[in-house]
């Protein structure tokens, strides 16, 4: 990756020069003319929000200008970014399955270890088959090559934009309705589209295209897990 405008997305070779220690000057896009990244001087708070309220220009910033290949290691990145998606998605699966149990009979320790297999088993078929039916579409929907060498840039994308599921903590103090995780995954999936528009320079239709029927096939893989276990 190389250091992008936020607000055009045209390449730049350096966002700002240093004078002296607090002492920067930030540079203009010599394509839109604008200061290329002013989210430089910003506080991470005004990140946070802009990433919430799914601004292009924030995605733009952390995707392109701090994850930038030069400064952070990518690949222990992605590995530390995948333990905690999968973290948050078991968290998911289990505030789920026991919402639904106590509507049924009050908790005991056999029907905690039953929810605990169950959330298991949904984590890794669930997430197999999403980064299955990604990698397959994203190779037969974009050229080959391309697609392979890509990938690990569209997941990494799709994995920080994911970002939403942290507020499932929450309910670890409040008490939600279970409604709450659906509103929560829609906003993931929102943001993993904005995501991949920013780190998308061509196909983009495409990419997005690949993302939603990945995430398709993860919810039917986990609905019919459940219809299998409600049957037996």
């Amino acid at each position: 990756m190389e250091y992008r405008c936020v607000k055009c997305g045209f390449r730049i070779k350096t966002l700002f020069v240093q004078y002296s220690p607090g002492n920067i000057r930030l540079m203009k896009c010599e394509n839109c003319r604008a200061v290329a990244d002013e989210y430089i001087e910003c506080e991470i708070m005004i990140l946070l929000i802009d990433l919430i309220l799914h601004k292009p220009q924030a995605y733009r910033h952390l995707l392109y200008n701090v994850l930038n290949r030069e400064t952070v290691n990518l690949e222990g990145l992605l590995w530390k970014s995948t333990i905690g998606f999968l973290l948050l998605d078991a968290y998911r699966s289990l505030l789920l399955r026991r919402s639904n149990e106590e509507q049924c009979s009050t908790m005991s320790f056999s029907s905690l270890v039953w929810i605990c297999q169950k959330m298991l088993k949904d984590v890794v078929f669930g997430n197999i088959t999403f980064l299955a039916v990604f990698l397959l579409t994203s190779r037969i929907l974009l050229n080959t090559s391309a697609a392979l060498s890509r990938f690990k840039d569209f997941f990494l994308a799709v994995l920080i934009s994911s970002y939403f599921k942290i507020f499932l903590v929450a309910m670890m103090v409040w008490k939600f309705p279970s409604s709450v995780i659906f509103i929560i995954d829609l906003f993931v999936l929102s943001s993993n589209t904005v995501a991949l528009k920013v780190i998308t320079e061509s196909d983009m239709n495409r990419i997005i295209g690949a993302c939603l029927g990945a995430h398709a096939a993860k919810f039917f893989v986990i609905q019919g897990l459940e219809l299998r276990t409600m049957r037996y």
